[in-house]
């Protein structure tokens, strides 16, 4: 067959290879278990992100479990796989063992104990993903499934607008909470599914009907997205772009793509911040007609675009063009993307104005804190937030404690000591800074030389397969997925949002197993395909690990499996014991009893039965839950705080002063401690239940 006849003839099979992918499982077995993992990360997504241990404590497990069934199921040529990949496990093993380590200088040992078993999830996800090599199609397939996944979601949401009686309830403060509660996380899952959906809708690999869903899909996750009004997802839109069209090939397909995109997104914009706008005024009506508005105009876009990207993708298949033709097209992509780089760059500093000028008024802005003006659209309203002090006390955090970090989750109490904002964070809110404030320059250099590790290895595969568009189109958007939640997540707390990093962490190891494999070449397969086919004399043997490697293996998977169940199983009985205490108190005690002994390390049962038995009346029980609380973590301030108004409440003044003391100092901000103080001090005598009714209500007056 002519070279030419041939091509085309391989060009009119292509649109079938994606479909031939779900043929393909035995070819790559370990996509199997990567679609399981793909289940939990809908079910992550859906479920508040992830956030809740009841939901990534499970999770976990199963996420151990499959590794393990790889493990000891899925042959590999292990001496093939490639260097950058296998530094990027073995650095990210490393920083997850030293985040269990930093448990022994934690001031909160139990908070560390749980970011580190988090952390520990993340490992075992990239490791499934990346450490066994997929083909384009069944990655193509493992890719697909997950952004059609989240756009589900996103449409359910989109739907659930219009529909729900009143749409206030779905928002806080004008901003769109579900699925995941917090405004910045719902932006951010959406958003990590848009690029690779648009990689997905412009690739001539993919069938006509699924390009038309993916293209739907990027407008769908990019419309409930917005409703966010995430000014981190603003600033992190433009560098993914840039990256995804400079880096990705296939530049031209995806600038043609992004077009009738970003129409279809442009057009929809006015009536979704209408809507934010309505309802964020807590006034009748409650937006219903907004409501509608914004929905027609989602799912309006969405149908429009598919139908547009549909057709092209059909026209390609039926009338593809001659390879003459298609390579002026590829040249003038770079002269176009080149030239639309010089105009946006004009633009920008059209709208921008003086640059230094915005730049001063945006870090004015930043220091400033939360703007006072209520005016105008929040995405407009600057940078202003309480992160500039955040970040302050994580930087002097970091410079006291350098090299080893104060231990994996550990900030809540130090931002409460020192912070001046009237939040009180657990993170720091920059994925950086966690990694050097938590687990030291130690921990930052394993964390993000693992990064730097998997991105070359994703580099090699995009410069590997330029003429291949499925196999870059899926390097690609999973590779821009990772990178916008950790370019979004560097000013965000995305690192404890197992529904972000999960996904994050699965979809770099997904664009690393296309990575060409040790002991490969390149073969020219026909005119501008390039394929790798192994070196006889260097392919490998497709093995299990010995046993030797295996069983500890598998023992610190058991291991691990246990440590997550006995997270699982602590937060379970605490949060039953909270649920039940009225009616049956000593059950409830019971509940606590088991807590705290299928969680080591957190000081939760006991403050939860201090709390309980304080509410009772029995304070010497009160007080015994609350020393063991201090045992365990012995800075906590709300049990510092509760032992002194229990030792006031019992005639014990000086033991009151000294511990109150010690509370003011761990909370200087905390109105209710200098109160309680200051009475002491004065000679009065704290109530218990007056003293945690001023905590819950602000109450006045709870001194006698």
């Amino acid at each position: 067959m002519p070279p030419m006849l041939h091509a085309a003839t391989e060009r009119r099979r292509d649109p079938a290879l994606l479909a031939a992918g779900l043929r393909s499982l035995r070819a790559a077995p370990i996509t199997v278990p990567c679609l399981g993992i793909v289940v939990l990360l809908a079910w992550f997504a859906a479920e508040k992100g992830g956030y809740p241990i009841s939901t990534w404590a499970p999770g976990g497990i199963v996420a151990l479990a499959l590794l393990a069934v790889a493990l000891w199921t899925v042959p590999n040529d292990w001496r093939a796989v490639p260097r950058t990949v296998v530094a990027a496990a073995a650095l990210l093993a490393l920083y997850a063992a030293w985040s269990f380590a930093s448990i022994a200088w934690a001031a909160d040992p139990g908070a560390a104990w749980e970011g580190s078993n988090r952390t520990l999830m993340y490992v075992v996800v990239f490791c499934l993903f990346g450490l066994w090599p997929q083909r384009t199609q069944t990655a193509a397939v493992v890719l697909g499934l997950w952004v059609l996944a989240i756009g589900g979601i996103a449409l359910v949401e989109a739907l659930r607008v219009p529909l729900v009686a009143d749409p206030r309830t779905l928002f806080s403060a004008g901003r769109f909470m579900p699925p995941a509660g917090y405004p910045n996380a719902t932006a951010a899952v959406f958003l990590m599914a848009f690029w690779p959906a648009v990689a997905l809708a412009a690739s001539r690999r993919v069938p006509p009907a699924l390009r038309a869903l993916f293209a739907a899909t990027a407008v769908v996750t990019f419309d409930v997205s917005l409703l966010a009004l995430s000014r981190g997802a603003v600033l992190a839109l433009p560098i993914c772009a840039v990256l995804f069209v400079a880096l990705v090939p296939g530049r031209l397909r995806h600038l043609v793509t992004l077009v009738p995109i970003a129409i279809a997104c442009g057009a929809a914009v006015p009536s979704l911040i209408h809507l934010t706008d309505v309802v964020g005024v807590y006034q009748p009506p409650p937006g219903i007609g907004a409501a509608d508005a914004a929905g027609r105009a989602m799912l309006a876009g969405a149908l429009l675009v598919a139908l547009v990207v549909g057709l092209v993708a059909l026209l390609e298949v039926r009338r593809p063009p001659a390879e003459a033709t298609a390579a002026r097209l590829r040249r003038l992509g770079h002269a176009g993307f080149g030239a639309a780089g010089v105009v946006a760059v004009l633009a920008a500093l059209v709208v921008m104005g003086n640059p230094i000028t915005r730049v001063d008024d945006a870090w004015s802005s930043f220091k400033g804190g939360y703007s006072t003006d209520a005016t105008g659209s929040r995405l407009g309203s600057g940078l202003g937030s309480n992160r500039y002090d955040f970040y302050r006390v994580a930087v002097r955090v970091f410079g006291d404690h350098p090299v080893a970090g104060i231990g994996a989750d550990n900030f809540f109490q130090q931002y409460l000591r020192d912070g001046r904002s009237a939040e009180t964070p657990s993170f720091p809110h920059s994925i950086e800074l966690r990694a050097l404030v938590q687990t030291g320059v130690i921990g930052a250099l394993l964390l993000f030389g693992a990064f730097a590790a998997a991105l070359a290895a994703v580099w090699r595969v995009l410069r590997a397969r330029r003429a291949d568009d499925l196999g870059a189109a899926v390097a690609g958007g999973a590779a821009i997925a990772f990178v916008y939640w950790l370019v979004h997540g560097s000013a965000d707390w995305f690192f404890e949002f197992p529904g972000l990093s999960i996904a994050a962490f699965a979809m770099l190891g997904l664009a690393a197993s296309l990575a060409p494999r040790r002991g490969t070449v390149p073969v020219l397969a026909r005119p501008s395909f390039t394929v790798l086919a192994p070196r006889r004399a260097e392919v490998g043997v497709l093995s299990r690990p010995s046993s030797t490697v295996l069983a500890p293996v598998t023992a610190v998977l058991v291991l691990a499996g246990v440590a997550l169940f006995g997270l699982w199983g602590s937060d379970h009985e605490v949060k039953a014991a909270a649920k039940t205490y009225v009616k049956t108190p000593n059950a409830a005690y019971e509940r606590l009893d088991r807590a705290r002994t299928l969680d080591p390390f957190s000081d939760r049962a006991d403050s939860l039965a201090g709390s309980i038995a304080g509410r009772l009346g029995d304070l010497q029980r009160a007080d015994a839950a609350f020393g063991r609380a201090l045992a365990r973590v012995p800075d906590d301030q709300y049990a510092t705080l509760e032992r002194g108004v229990i030792a006031s409440a019992t005639g014990r003044p000086a033991e009151a002063q000294r511990l109150l003391t010690r509370a003011a100092q761990l909370a200087p901000r905390d109105a209710t401690t200098r109160e309680a103080l200051k009475i002491v001090r004065s000679g009065g005598t704290l109530d218990l239940a007056a003293v945690n009714q001023r905590i819950l209500s602000g109450a006045q007056q709870f001194g006698r």
